[in-house]
């Protein structure tokens, strides 16, 4: 089994949190776990899992970066507001 897709995770970990010493460490039969390393040493930081529920507890470590929104972006989003506001009037004056 490939471990592309963990070692990518543990990256992505890397960058959200600012410390570089994530590790992913694999194991006979596809497990992995992530240790942190030390100059002293490393920590385990989870026991071994199938790949896909590590990769489901590393994206989970860190909060995820904040989207970076656009101008354009918060445009729509205020006119899909008032487009609903509108909708959600109109019945209650037919009636």
């Amino acid at each position: 089994m490939r471990s592309t897709k963990a070692i990518s995770a543990v990256e992505r970990l890397k960058t959200r949190s600012g410390n570089a010493n994530y590790a992913a460490v694999g194991m006979p039969g596809g497990l992995f776990y992530l240790v942190e390393r030390f100059t002293e040493g490393s920590k385990k930081l989870s026991e071994p899992l199938p790949m896909d529920e590590f990769v489901a507890l590393v994206n989970a470590r860190e909060p995820a970066k904040p989207r970076k929104v656009s101008k354009l972006d918060l445009a729509m989003e205020e006119q899909i507001g008032r487009s609903g506001a509108r909708r959600a009037k109109a019945p209650e004056g037919e009636a």
